[in-house]
């Protein structure tokens, strides 16, 4: 289960699309365009754009440092399965 959030509030995304829409709202909501927040970031324009279209696949490192940038965090919660021994 995938859990994505602003800092203090958690909302269950599921796909990478949603992914990136929340980080397209949150960067709307911050008043920044997409060159700005690829500067602030240190990442290249067209990585902020894919990720906000929820195409391609970027790096873990890259996307954590997107969301640290807009103030987001995502948690991945690594669910225990419980197992039988035979």
């Amino acid at each position: 289960m995938l859990i994505f959030a602003p800092k203090s509030q958690y909302i269950e995304i599921m796909t990478q699309q949603e992914i990136g829409n929340a980080i397209k709202e949150r960067r709307k909501k911050l008043g920044i365009n997409q060159q700005t927040l690829a500067d602030l970031a240190s990442v290249a324009v067209n990585t902020v754009v894919a990720i906000e279209r929820g195409e391609g696949n970027p790096q873990l490192a890259t996307l954590l440092t997107i969301l640290d940038t807009l103030g987001l965090q995502i948690d991945i919660n690594i669910k225990q399965l419980d197992y039988e021994t035979v």
